[in-house]
């Protein structure tokens, strides 16, 4: 504790049916001013991301389908960064519990769909790209879930700047897509697998 800052892994009990299903998933317990700053990031940067993709012109040239994809991943990834990145979802996926860290792993993973779709459909089957991103993924995850817990955050922090960098020269992508790596690893190998405590002010709301 540091004056009125106190650190609670404490996890409160979720609502019964599907409402404690997703708070399961994102985080029992999220407070009043971690919704707020949520949902103010994911409004305002959803209608950046839109404006950009719509002033680049790509949407002209993108399937229906292929917007669609990109819609949601977009979406996803600009709510995925902060949520996971609060207090409920540090309190929820860093629990002392030997399931925990399958969990975060298993959330890692299911984002191979992300990229299957990305890369398969939005970039016309390029697999290189799809197994590249695969592999820094995969790669990433189990080097910062297996690092000592001081050393999690510059680690992921290292391997998200490799992955960017990968992703800019080697990888490259139409300029319209160039915020899916940056977003993609930021909201999974730092927001997601970093242990962070669960810091708060006794009067939180």
């Amino acid at each position: 504790m540091r004056g009125d800052l106190w650190i609670s892994w404490e996890i409160p009990a979720a609502q019964p049916g599907l409402a404690g299903r997703m708070e399961r998933f994102m985080g029992p317990g999220k407070s009043r001013s971690e919704s707020v700053v949520e949902t103010l990031g994911i409004l305002g940067c959803a209608v950046l991301l839109a404006a950009g993709l719509w002033t680049s012109g790509a949407t002209r040239d993108w399937s229906t389908a292929q917007l669609v994809v990109v819609a949601l991943i977009g979406l996803d990834l600009i709510g995925g960064v902060p949520t996971n990145a609060t207090n409920a979802a540090k309190r929820w996926y860093h629990r002392a519990d030997p399931g925990a860290r399958r969990a975060r792993l298993l959330f890692v993973s299911a984002h191979l769909i992300h990229l299957a779709a990305m890369g398969l459909g939005v970039l016309s089957g390029d697999l290189m790209w799809t197994l590249a991103n695969a592999v820094l993924l995969l790669g990433g995850a189990v080097v910062v879930e297996f690092v000592p817990v001081h050393l999690k955050r510059p680690v992921a922090m290292a391997l998200l700047m490799t992955a960017v960098l990968v992703n800019l020269f080697w990888l490259p992508v139409p300029a319209a897509l160039a915020w899916f790596a940056p977003l993609f690893f930021l909201k999974l190998l730092v927001s997601h697998l970093v242990p962070e405590a669960p810091l708060e002010r006794r009067r939180d709301a």
